[in-house]
């Protein structure tokens, strides 16, 4: 069920559509569904669209909105169905989206004026009902998001209920520009993407790193409090780990491929086996073990053997998609009691994902990122009180960064979907806890069928950054199923063994994109505990050289950031530069300054200079800015 927005803005992408082919009729169409937001429809056209293109179909838009054509649905069989879609010209990817259509379910059109168009819908009224529409943008878009498909033209576009709605949005999106953080992050020298790398891999610069290890010194001293107990796992694992664990196949389309057995390869080629021979043997891995996977999710538990002796399958290693496996070993590798219980596993762990080329973004969106990951092992009596723990240390996370704008959503199993595994009674219980957690926040939460990881349900946190998009940062997740597959258990009080529950959580979610959302949410002006230089120097002539160096050492020695900038260039020109790279605070040193042992403060929240305040006054305040983690300076 849509809502009204979602139905304005579904309209507006038939809209869209019906303009475009007034002016292009030769367009073929795949889909137009609404966005978050806005929406967007997708061409096939040998003219690539330019912003003069984009203004003329805004244009036919708005007569098309005028003529106040009328949104009308029809169902129809499917032959019939085939026969309109035939008969408008656009075989070319509708028949392909009608063949998705289950057999059973209803088959609809919706016309508006001369535009028709397959669609479940739902749509407002009549065409003049969208008033407020903009199109935003082109881009290159892969038919069902497969990039051996072929390209497609995207026109991306929004639309709100008023004027002014929509005129705040544009505002919006002209300050996420200047807050973009591929932008900032070039400009600050915080990270950097090289092709001879690969996409999607992100090179840490110094000054980025320095906002990384802030970040992880700060969540691990909070751990470290909670009772944590820090590890370190390898960044690759065999290939029948993430088979037991489900990664591998489930999730086989967005992990990179699996290294075969060097020996095992060495012991194949040996044997005469052809090429082809190889790859199907390969190929067999994900078919047999899905199989084999399923059958026994059925059952209490994975037995020790899980994978079947097979001469004809390939085993090797994968890149670790996740880090719980190497977790739930660790916990594993020697006898545990409830005494013991809970143990609370955490690992700065680095994992790797295939994400398709056209959804790569920047910091946002990447194919390998760490996680500040922990796997708390518990009994099912502390599963609320763990959970409880874990919210509590996504809210102090938040508070901390000034990110306290969010609300909490809940993702349950659907229940019509084979994807996920395990007992239904032990998912109850874990949707139970997942429910009784997050009405202890205080806050707002809903219930999101489908939005569950395969071995369990979760809790996210969508915090509103201060332009007001929304990011899905941590989350917390219970999981009944992992320990039943790998067999996990812990002696109780009455000296039998018992299987643990396993609890998920991660409050920044992956660094990378933690720090990508923190870069646009501070526009690159980090507060000053997190800003990789907190003080600049600016000498007035290069007699004071010396004297600033000394006040740099002594800042230094407090642990403070800091760099003095004592190039001939004028005052203004120092302050300029340092206003750019956004630095907190800069201190001008004269001879006046230098001979009464006080410093010229000129603050990034303050365009003027605050006036002179000894040196040790100035060293005191930024010190409790840096304690307290202030967010304002």
């Amino acid at each position: 069920m849509m809502t009204p927005l979602q139905e304005l803005r579904h309209s507006a992408a038939h809209i869209l559509g019906a303009a475009v082919l007034r002016l292009f009729p030769q367009a073929k169409l795949d889909i137009g569904p609404p966005t978050d937001s806005g929406f967007y429809y997708d061409f096939d056209l040998d003219h690539k669209f330019t912003a003069e293109d984009l203004d003329a179909i805004e244009a036919e838009m708005r007569k098309i909105t005028k003529e106040n054509q009328k949104f009308e649905r029809f169902e129809c069989s499917r032959e019939e169905a085939v026969r309109h879609i035939n008969e408008i010209g656009q075989a070319a990817y509708k028949l392909g989206r009608l063949a998705d259509i289950p057999e059973g379910e209803p088959i609809s059109f919706y016309r508006n004026g001369e535009f028709l168009d397959l669609c479940a819908g739902t749509h407002v009224r009549y065409t003049s009902q969208v008033k407020a529409v903009k199109l935003l943008s082109v881009a290159g878009s892969y038919h069902r998001g497969d990039e051996r498909n072929k390209q497609l033209q995207r026109i991306y576009g929004t639309a709100f209920a008023t004027r002014d709605e929509l005129e705040q949005h544009l505002r919006n999106l002209e300050e996420a520009k200047k807050r973009d953080h591929r932008k900032l992050g070039r400009e600050l020298g915080l990270f950097h993407i090289d092709e001879d790398v690969g996409p999607g891999l992100i090179l840490w610069l110094p000054n980025g790193a320095i906002v990384r290890q802030e970040l992880q010194a700060f969540i691990s001293a909070e751990l470290a409090r909670q009772g944590y107990q820090q590890v370190f796992t390898p960044h690759i694992g065999k290939l029948a780990l993430y088979k037991t664990s489900g990664h591998f196949p489930y999730y086989k389309a967005s992990q990179f491929p699996p290294l075969a057995d060097p020996d095992l390869l060495a012991k194949i080629a040996d044997e005469g086996c052809s090429c082809c021979d190889l790859t199907n043997r390969l190929e067999a891995v994900s078919a047999k073990f899905r199989e084999t996977l399923n059958s026994r999710t059925a059952t209490e538990t994975i037995k020790q053997d899980r994978v079947l002796p097979d001469a004809s399958l390939l085993d090797g290693f994968l890149l670790k998609p996740m880090n719980c496996p190497h977790h739930i070993k660790i916990f594993a590798s020697q006898p545990r009691s409830y005494r013991d219980l809970p143990i609370r596993l955490a690992e700065f762990g680095t994992v790797y994902r295939w994400e398709q080329s056209g959804e790569l973004n920047g910091m946002t969106r990447v194919r390998g990122f760490t996680q500040d990951d922990a796997h708390l092992f518990c009994t099912e009596e502390q599963v609320a009180d763990e959970i409880r723990g874990c919210l509590g240390l996504v809210k102090i996370v938040l508070t901390t960064l000034g990110m306290s704008d969010y609300r909490v959503r809940v993702g349950l199993r659907d229940p019509d979907s084979d994807k996920y595994t395990g007992d239904p009674a032990n998912w109850d219980k874990a949707e139970d806890a997942c429910r009784d957690a997050a009405r202890t926040l205080g806050v707002p939460f809903t219930e999101e069928p489908g939005e569950a990881a395969f071995y369990g349900p979760k809790i996210d946190f969508v915090v509103k950054d201060v332009i007001g998009r929304e990011w899905q940062l941590g989350t917390v997740q219970v999981d009944y199923n992992l320990p039943v597959r790998f067999d996990l258990s812990y002696v109780g009080a009455d000296n039998k063994p018992h299987r643990p529950v396993m609890v998920h959580r991660a409050p920044f979610g992956s660094m990378e994109r933690f720090c990508g959302v923190l870069i646009e949410h501070f526009g690159g002006a980090f507060p000053t505990w997190l800003a990789p230089e907190q003080v600049r120097i600016l000498t007035l002539n290069d007699d004071l050289k010396a004297h600033a160096q000394t006040l740099a050492g002594q800042l230094r020695d407090h642990g403070v950031r800091v760099t003095v900038d004592s190039r001939s260039d004028k005052l203004g020109a120092k302050i300029r530069r340092a206003e750019l790279d956004k630095i907190p605070h800069m201190l001008v040193v004269g001879a006046k300054e230098k001979e009464l042992g006080q410093v010229s403060v000129r603050s990034r929240a303050d365009k003027t200079l605050e006036g002179t305040h000894p040196f040790d006054h100035f060293l005191s305040r930024v010190l409790e800015e840096i304690r307290t983690r202030r967010l304002h300076i």
